[in-house]
């Protein structure tokens, strides 16, 4: 791939002072101490419509869509954006087992399309970099899911 443009990195660190914005701050650390759902009822108890819990749900999946859009459509570097945005594939991770439930609910195949687009690029990208990265992540969030459900039930 060439070397990132002086306009891609600009762009990327508008996102990145973005992600400073103080109600997002708190939406993505809400996110990933309490959206686990394994399917999209338990999602909707979370995080319904029209609740704080799902207005937060919204503004980081929308905010990691539209960035990942921008890589997808080249207005990103993917190396660039892979070496120092991590967290889209976090937030890919919670929602994958409720996506295809929600794209038929929303009656909408493109819903977070381009968040799995991107964690599907990376997990190729970070694999040939860093064998077996994928998977200690997964087991950490694992993990992390345990020991946050088991604190905010004592």
């Amino acid at each position: 791939m060439s070397s990132a443009t002086y306009e891609q990195g600009q762009l990327q660190l508008e996102l990145y002072d973005l992600r400073r914005e103080a109600k997002l701050r708190q939406a993505r650390d809400w996110y990933f101490r309490n959206y686990f759902a394994d399917t999209l009822e338990e999602g909707m108890r979370i995080a319904a419509p029209g609740t704080e819990n799902g207005a937060l749900l919204m503004m980081v999946w929308s905010y990691w869509e539209q960035a990942c859009a921008y890589l997808n459509h080249g207005l990103l570097h993917e190396d660039l954006f892979f070496e120092t945005s991590g967290e889209f594939y976090g937030v890919w991770d919670r929602v994958k087992p409720t996506i295809q439930q929600g794209r038929e609910l929303f009656v909408n195949k493109q819903f977070l399309a381009n968040l799995e687009k991107a964690a599907l690029r990376y997990e190729s990208w970070i694999e040939k970099r860093s064998p077996g990265n994928i998977e200690a992540m997964q087991k950490m969030m694992k993990q992390m899911r345990t020991q946050l459900t088991a604190s905010a039930k004592a």
